[in-house]
């Protein structure tokens, strides 16, 4: 069976340009069936054809994965990521039929997304302190993803060729390299040119370290005032950690985790809830939703009409608390 997970894989990344974490999520989904399906087939796992399976034994996996506790979006996606597997391999004509295309995912309970209201947001992203590189870069990156609604894997792949700050535009490459314009405010515009100013070169500093001479701060400088971008280092990474690297997700979530703790939010924020919160933001104050789909980077307008969900709560919310016979 692993040679035809693997060959799998190479598709998804060759031809359907999935991103590097879509194909490892694919690879555990995968995995996590095959002890499973070895106890009920009676096969070593390698020794699997995928023609031995048909649609009683994922019937079968179904029922294992609720009687283990599993969440139905767990299920759901782990029988998603079977289907697609057999969705290619009827397409190679290895097997002749799909038989996970038989069953029904489990019905999902509908979750808003969580995010920040206006003042929480505010707070969050102007906690850090600007009197220290650290500090103005934690600025830039939360003024970044609240202002532009990335994605925490998009926010760390950016670099400095994909700023455009005199325009106000951020570059982002998205899902299957998809590549979108993002719009990004003034206060987002100012903290990344004063990072990328007095900070950034400073982080590069301590990781070589140099000392930059006088001429080549002042050129530097005449070259931010112009909206370009100076390339200080083979490393292009518009964020970096405090040894000059490029910052990770486990890095931004920490940052993130020190400021909400900093602030006192009382609740788990990630950096997926400033692109709720961002997306919340802009349909409260009338965006339209075709336009807040593009910025977001949805293919389809479905995954953009929950945030239509989240703002009709909170008119429900703001009437029953104001309508004097909204509740008795």
């Amino acid at each position: 069976m692993y040679s035809y997970i693997d060959n799998f894989l190479i598709y998804l990344k060759i031809e359907k340009n999935a991103s590097p974490k879509t194909i490892d999520n694919y690879q555990k989904d995968l995995f996590q069936g095959l002890e499973f399906i070895s106890r009920q087939v009676n096969k070593e796992d390698f020794a699997i054809h995928p023609a031995d399976l048909d649609h009683r034994i994922f019937r079968g996996f179904l029922a294992f994965s609720q009687r283990k506790g599993l969440s139905r979006a767990t299920i759901a996606r782990r029988l998603a990521a079977w289907r697609s597997f057999y969705r290619y391999l009827k397409r190679e004509e290895i097997v002749d039929e799909n038989p996970v295309a038989k069953l029904s995912n489990p019905r999902l309970d509908k979750r808003l997304p969580r995010f920040l209201y206006e003042n929480e947001a505010k707070l969050l992203v102007e906690a850090p302190d600007l009197g220290n590189p650290l500090g103005m870069r934690d600025r830039a990156l939360l003024e970044t993803l609240y202002a532009g609604g990335l994605r925490i894997n998009e926010l760390v792949s950016l670099d400095q060729g994909d700023l455009d700050l005199g325009a106000g535009y951020v570059r982002v490459m998205g899902k299957r390299a998809r590549e979108r314009l993002v719009p990004l405010g003034s206060q987002a515009v100012n903290a990344l040119m004063r990072y990328l100013k007095d900070a950034r070169l400073k982080l590069l500093i301590n990781a070589s370290g140099k000392r930059t001479k006088g001429a080549a701060q002042i050129n530097i400088e005449k070259n931010m005032s112009a909206g370009k971008m100076p390339l200080l280092s083979l490393n292009n990474a518009v964020f970096l950690n405090r040894w000059g690297e490029r910052l990770s997700e486990r890095g931004i979530r920490k940052i993130i985790d020190k400021y909400v703790n900093k602030v006192c939010i009382d609740r788990k924020i990630s950096p997926h809830t400033l692109r709720h919160s961002f997306a919340t933001h802009l349909l409260n104050a009338g965006a339209d939703l075709r336009s807040v789909q593009e910025m977001l980077g949805h293919i389809s307008l479905s995954s953009t009409q929950i945030y239509t969900h989240v703002t009709g709560e909170r008119l429900k919310q703001v009437y029953r608390k104001a309508h004097p016979r909204a509740e008795e």
